[in-house]
């Protein structure tokens, strides 16, 4: 029987908080289970029913979760890369100690697929039961990555629900494009106890940034 193991991220695009990677692993037989269930890409679930089928996952199968705080981000030259290794720590975890070949499906964040493949593919300290399948749209063609996307995009909304409750702050989703998270980033990026929520590397911020350097400059 081959094992199946696959990986998506959510919170990748995101200006506030973290990124969550997720790889779930089962018997291939077992993909018609998280099938019945409804599991499809996250986006396409609503909170409610996506919450339910994430039990589930979590009830039945091995998973693992890595997470990469805004701070870590910051400090990867590159996110690409950063979610290789993220990738490539999942894929080592679920699969030490098997001894049965694992077709390993991941939902390739990068537009070159083949340079990427390899930067996961240097990292994996198994190669010889791993193969390796990167590819755009996998959470929507595999069901076991759309399991793996249910339970990261159900972390991340956890994450940032703590954080909302943490800093007494409704900083909307989280997106550069949300009209809550612009006006939050605006009034707070400069202030201490919200750094560890956000993305210093994202333009928003850099702009913001720029601008308070620029008007500071003209009252001297």
């Amino acid at each position: 029987m081959t094992l199946l193991l696959g990986i998506d991220d959510a919170g990748r695009g995101p200006v506030l908080g973290p990124m969550i990677l997720a790889g779930v692993l089962i018997e291939s037989d077992e993909e018609q289970i998280i099938k019945n269930w409804g599991a499809k890409d996250s986006k396409l679930l609503t909170p409610k029913i996506r919450g339910e089928i994430k039990e589930k996952i979590e009830a039945q199968f091995k998973h693992h979760i890595e997470t990469s705080s805004p701070k870590e981000i910051d400090k990867s030259t590159n996110l690409n890369y950063l979610e290789a290794i993220k990738t490539a720590k999942i894929i080592n975890k679920l699969t030490k100690n098997l001894n049965e070949k694992v077709l390993v499906i991941v939902d390739c964040p990068s537009t070159n697929i083949e340079s990427w493949s390899n930067d996961v593919q240097q990292l994996i300290e198994n190669p010889e039961i791993v193969s390796l399948s990167c590819e755009h749209k996998a959470d929507f063609n595999h069901p076991v990555v759309s399991a793996a996307s249910i339970i990261a995009k159900e972390r991340r909304e956890d994450e940032m629900y703590k954080l909302r409750l943490e800093l007494k702050k409704d900083f909307g989703s989280g997106y550069p494009a949300d009209p809550k998270t612009k006006e939050f980033i605006a009034e707070n990026f400069d202030k201490e106890e919200y750094k560890s929520l956000i993305r210093f590397s994202w333009n928003t911020v850099k702009k913001l940034i720029k601008a308070k350097e620029s008007k500071q400059q003209k009252l001297f």
